[in-house]
This record gives C-alpha cells, sequence and structure tokens, in this order.
C-alpha cells in the first residue's frame, strides 16, 4: 500500500496463525479504535464478526461464501467456456468472493475444454 501512495496507517493488514485467530479477531472487533472491519471467508464466520462488530457499531465489508463453482456442459461452446473461466478466475487478480474454485467439465467434452485453457 506504501508503494501505491497511501499514507502507513491507512492500510493495516493483521494475519494470525489459525488458532490464535478468535482471540484476534475479538480485540479487532471490541475495539473502540478499530473504526471498520474487511473481512473475505466464509459466511459462518462473517456471520459471527458482524455479530461481535455490532456492539461497537462498526463498519463491515465482507466477502462470504468463496466456492463458487464454474460447469462446463457437453452442449457448451468450449472457446467461449475456457475464455468465462479464465476470466472468471482472475477477475480482480482472484480476489472476489465469485472466482471460479472449482471447475466442473463433463466427460465428453474435457479433453477438448483442456486444450483450450
Amino acid at each position: 500500500a506504501t508503494e501505491a501512495g497511501f499514507p502507513d496507517e491507512v492500510v493495516q493488514i493483521v494475519t494470525s496463525s489459525r488458532n490464535k485467530t478468535p482471540q484476534v479477531g475479538n480485540v479487532l472487533c471490541n475495539s473502540s479504535l478499530v473504526r471498520k472491519l474487511s473481512f473475505t471467508g466464509s459466511t459462518r464466520v462473517g456471520k459471527m464478526l458482524a455479530s461481535k462488530c455490532s456492539h461497537t457499531v462498526k463498519r463491515l465489508s465482507l466477502e462470504l461464501g468463496g466456492n463458487a463453482p464454474f460447469i462446463v456442459f457437453n452442449d457448451a461452446d468450449v472457446r467461449k467456456a475456457a475464455q468465462g473461466v479464465m476470466a472468471s478466475k482472475f477477475r480482480n487478480s482472484g480476489q472476489t468472493c465469485v472466482c471460479a474454485n472449482r471447475i466442473f467439465v463433463q466427460a465428453n467434452i474435457f479433453d477438448d475444454f483442456q486444450q483450450e485453457l
């Protein structure tokens, strides 16, 4: 963020080990110093964060779910499907909750689809 010209205090990213995540989340949700929380992940955790942030009326940005399938049926235009999966997977550098994370292709066209990629 600094290289892009943002002041140091504007963008702050907090990482955590998996077993410390609940404690870190509680601190962020309950702190009056934190004015906004952004989270990308499961709906279950998003609901929990929304509930915890309600006590401090904190602004939230949530991208939830993230298991978007891309399904290609036998009657698909294989070239267009391959272009579509690439556009979907790499939209916003792959950082949206609707990017294809699972690609299902019917067996009869699998080889053709793979060649198009």
